[in-house]
């Protein structure tokens, strides 16, 4: 859904150094977004790119560190993620 150059741009970075850790990130987003829906596959919808886009985000920015609440739990992922997400049974 998101590909590399969108993510560097949405990281402002434009060196090639760290390609292979953002394309990491970009999976990781994938992988737990996917987990939040309850789906094995992602709808192509702007709000659920632009959570990608925050969780790459929030990945690259606190590489080294934790921080004391986690992206899903913010307001504006679950708005943008809730009418997409299929509830567990």
């Amino acid at each position: 859904m998101i590909n590399l150059a969108e993510a560097k741009l949405h990281l402002r970075v434009d060196h090639s150094e760290e390609d292979a850790a953002i394309q990491q990130m970009m999976e990781a987003a994938e992988v737990s977004v996917m987990d939040y829906l309850n789906l094995d596959t992602l709808p192509e919808a702007p709000p659920v790119a632009a959570a990608m886009l925050m969780l790459i985000g929030a990945l690259y920015e606190n590489r080294e560190s934790v921080t004391d609440k986690p992206v899903s739990e913010s307001v504006l992922f679950t708005r943008l993620l809730a009418p997409y997400r299929k509830l567990a049974l």
